[in-house]
């Protein structure tokens, strides 16, 4: 198959990648149409699915105003979808519920249905694995894309291939002064 008729659909776990890229760069401010850019390489750009779930309005209502703005930002980034779990509180901890499902329901459907000839999953949760040797066996290609403080080496051994999200590969991806150093 030629590179540029390569079908390529990113799928990104969007609480895993912020908590990375925070650790890692100290910024989470990411221009996700160039990111796909980058991640597709010349070839066609299906779509971008971006999954988290919202704060609690009333419980955290600065954080949620942020939220929302990055949310509204999100929906403005071309083909990209906003995919929305829920957050749970349970024995006084809060956990983030259907957006994993949702990801590998996704990743699924879209391969059996032949939307896609590779997807690229941005997410460091080996859980993954699973659903990266389904895809394949369909046979779809798999690429795992993460910042090294995020890397699963159980997700990242079940894809075909493995991207490092390093300060040279997202220069041009990060959104304010690129000047500056992003390396902790």
């Amino acid at each position: 198959m030629d590179k540029a008729d390569e079908r390529v659909a990113i799928f990104i776990d969007g609480s895993n990648f912020y908590h990375c890229l925070k650790e890692d760069f100290g910024t989470a401010a990411i221009d996700f149409g160039k990111l796909a850019e980058c991640l597709a390489s010349g070839r066609q750009l299906l779509r971008i699915y971006y999954y988290n779930a919202p704060v609690n309005a009333k419980t955290y209502p600065e954080q949620y105003k942020r939220q929302q703005q990055f949310f509204d930002r999100l929906r403005n980034t071309p083909y990209l979808s906003l995919r929305l779990g829920r957050l749970e509180t349970r024995r006084g901890s809060t956990v983030e519920k259907g957006v994993d499902v949702a990801i590998a329901v996704d990743m699924l459907k879209m391969a059996f249905r032949d939307l896609y000839d590779t997807a690229i999953l941005i997410s460091g949760d080996g859980d993954f694995a699973y659903a990266a040797e389904a895809v394949k066996d369909l046979g779809k290609h798999v690429e795992n894309a993460m910042p090294k403080s995020g890397i699963s080496f159980h997700l990242k051994s079940a894809c075909d291939r493995f991207i490092l999200l390093d300060e040279n590969f997202l220069r041009e991806c990060f959104i304010g002064d690129s000047s500056r150093s992003r390396s902790r």
